[in-house]
């Protein structure tokens, strides 16, 4: 059973000035460092303003506290602690730098956040759960270095929450040979789901994946139909469009395509694009 630790800090607490520095600190100090496995980053106290610079500097300078740390999670709040559009990040590369045997890596948040150099050796996993991710983001990765990725999960929102880009920012992530251990491609909650859809359902990278995630975004008949229609997305084998904006005839559709879908969670179809929003926005 994974060891695994999650700090955070209440209201109470933040307003008696206690710090989440001084928490992790005292669990570097503890027996049971040596052997955490998994560390979770709530919520820190004020992070609407204070970001998660402090947290990276403490744990790369603890570093050596906790030699067999394989999973981390900065931002793991409630929308009661923060609003996730809210939460203030930073640059959190050192962490991949400082933990070289780290394996999964979660991130909440992108106000402010930053991941250069994107560069592991070991990590499988990496996911970014926000309202908006800035395309500064999606080039480090893009042009990062991940050879053992096998699951790349990024919420990318919305423009008014942080998403500054378009398809061109999202296609260099796709490229054959990118990830060549990627196994599950998730690029969800979008409000371009539609022009994600159409662009990866005949691309190579599909060949290697097991998973699809479109989750979560604005996905219609336009972009589903460019995948009902690829023979590359029929070698899946779970493809997952749960929430979105599909019609009654489109889902029956997938129904009657014997692939293994999650077509739920449909959102009223309307033609006005200006009245359809991910999921995760606010």
């Amino acid at each position: 059973m994974m060891i695994e630790k999650k700090l955070s800090l209440d209201y109470e607490q933040y307003e008696n000035g206690e710090k989440i520095v001084d928490l992790i600190e005292q669990l570097a100090g503890g027996e049971e460092s040596a052997k955490l496995e998994s560390l979770i980053i709530g919520d820190w106290g004020g992070a609407y303003e204070n970001d998660s610079s402090e947290i990276v500097e403490a744990l790369v300078r603890l570093n050596g506290k906790f030699p067999q740390l394989r999973k981390l999670f900065i931002g793991d709040m409630s929308y009661e602690e923060c609003e996730v559009s809210w939460i203030n990040q930073s640059n959190v590369a050192p962490l991949l730098i400082a933990y070289p045997e780290l394996t999964s890596l979660t991130i909440k948040g992108s106000t402010e956040l930053a991941l250069e150099p994107a560069i592991h050796e070991k990590l499988e996993e990496l996911i970014i759960i926000c309202g908006g991710l800035g395309k500064q983001v999606l080039a480090s990765i893009s042009n990062g270095r991940f050879p053992q990725l096998k699951k790349l999960e990024l919420y990318l929102g919305v423009e008014e929450y942080g998403f500054d880009g378009g398809l061109e920012d999202v296609l260099p992530l796709i490229e054959q040979e990118k990830f060549p251990q990627l196994t599950y491609l998730g690029l969800k909650d979008s409000e371009i789901q539609d022009e994600i859809a159409i662009a990866l359902a005949e691309a190579p990278i599909l060949d290697q994946l097991e998973t699809l995630d479109l989750s979560m975004g604005t996905l219609t008949d336009k972009g589903a139909e460019a995948l009902l229609n690829s023979s590359k997305a029929r070698g899946l084998k779970f493809l997952d469009l749960h929430y979105h904006y599909m019609s009654d005839e489109m889902i029956a559709k997938w129904k009657q395509s014997g692939l293994n879908v999650d077509i739920s969670d449909q959102q009223k179809y309307d033609d006005d694009e200006d009245y359809r929003y991910p999921s995760l926005t606010e």
